[in-house]
């Protein structure tokens, strides 16, 4: 059984943070960890970065005077120290934030799902890899809290205590099936691509057409922008999250069936009482209003909406699914091992012409240029 550090160092000065950035900057790997209070503000703040070799903890309190993330900016750019996080798409997000770049990532929530594990939670890997039981109570907590709570601190450390370890496990079986390379290129994508949290006027959530006529979804899309910018100025005058305010599943219910009073507003999924009670009569004016609109034929569909459609990219989607099926079952590694998602919609959106083309599309890798490269190129071709 390997062993774990102990206890854990509270950071709460700027000399603190230099004295444990310049420690890290000596470690071969060292576990990171991020918290944040968006769960409980509607503007999240960084609350804790967390960071663990086998011999130390590190909780960078960053809400403590002269405690800065970007302290870490040097050991984090240094792609031969290897940074183990689990799930980090939203921790990227907050270091970038505080200009910090990783690089040498290796995400074992990554590494686990495209090694196709049954369970992939940070608390899974650490029981069936270890035989450690983590505490999940605290998921949701309100990490602004000062003191933090004894259990909360506990948690946030245990979070990189073990990860180290774990992370090297999951790189061993990642290089056991031969999926290292493909697992590694994934994360310099995520690292690569990492950038401040995205801003939160863009992020209406957008309606299935599914049932809809089209002036039903141009209607559809209008309420679900107005009620997305309403529940925007509504959760920051009460300072919670905006979809603790309204979620995106009421906003879409609402959207797609307008209510034409209270009665059938209360009815709409995931819309709750109170607010029906404080917000209710406005959201249904605007209901009201975006429909007379809409009858009147004075609502247009979004700008992209009305871009002509490539009519040929979903039988290339299709093409390239079917043969990334057909190539995991060969293989014996999952579908995502093969081409994950994202590198799909890459090919099927710009499809490359011949080998040279495939070998530079980003992150797509030599590996699988000689395994599949070919095919794909001919498979292209002829969808």
């Amino acid at each position: 059984m390997p062993s774990f550090a102990a206890g854990a160092t509270d950071v709460l000065s700027a000399e603190a943070a230099k004295a444990a950035a310049q420690h890290l900057a000596q470690a071969a790997a060292f576990a990171v960890d991020v918290e944040a209070d968006a769960m409980h503000a509607f503007k999240a703040r960084l609350c804790f970065v967390q960071l663990g070799t086998d011999e130390q903890i590190f909780l960078f309190d960053t809400l403590s005077p002269g405690v800065s993330a970007a302290e870490l900016a040097l050991p984090f750019a240094d792609p031969s120290r290897t940074k183990y996080f689990h799930a980090a798409g939203g921790d990227l997000q907050y270091l970038a934030e505080a200009g910090v770049r990783v690089r040498g990532l290796f995400d074992t929530h990554r590494a686990a799902t495209l090694l196709g594990w049954p369970k992939v939670g940070l608390a899974d890997l650490a029981q069936e890899r270890l035989g450690i039981t983590l505490a999940k109570e605290h998921q949701q907590s309100d990490f602004s809290l000062r003191p933090l709570p004894p259990g909360m601190r506990d948690y946030i450390a245990n979070d990189v205590r073990y990860l180290c370890e774990i992370g090297r496990q999951v790189r061993e079986a990642c290089r056991k099936v031969d999926v290292l390379e493909e697992v590694e290129l994934d994360c310099q994508r995520m690292a690569d691509e990492a950038a401040a949290r995205p801003d939160q006027s863009t992020q209406a959530p957008k309606v299935s057409a599914a049932g809809l006529s089209p002036a039903q979804k141009v209607l559809a899309q209008a309420i679900a922008a107005e009620l997305h910018a309403c529940r925007l100025t509504w959760a920051e005058a009460a300072n919670v999250p905006m979809g603790r305010m309204l979620s995106n599943a009421a906003i879409t219910a609402v959207a797609t069936r307008p209510p034409q009073n209270e009665q059938e507003l209360k009815r709409c999924q995931g819309v709750r009482g109170p607010f029906v009670r404080e917000h209710g009569k406005e959201v249904l004016e605007r209901v009201a209003r975006l429909t007379a609109l809409s009858r009147e034929g004075k609502l247009e569909a979004p700008a992209s909406d009305r871009a002509p459609r490539d009519r040929h990219r979903k039988a290339r989607e299709d093409a390239l699914k079917l043969f990334r099926a057909e190539a995991a079952l060969a293989r014996k590694v999952t579908p995502s091992a093969v081409m994950p998602n994202w590198l799909v919609d890459s090919l099927a959106e710009a499809p490359p012409a011949n080998l040279e083309a495939l070998g530079r599309v980003p992150y797509f890798g030599e590996k699988r240029v000689t395994l599949y490269g070919a095919n794909l190129v001919a498979l292209l071709a002829g969808a």
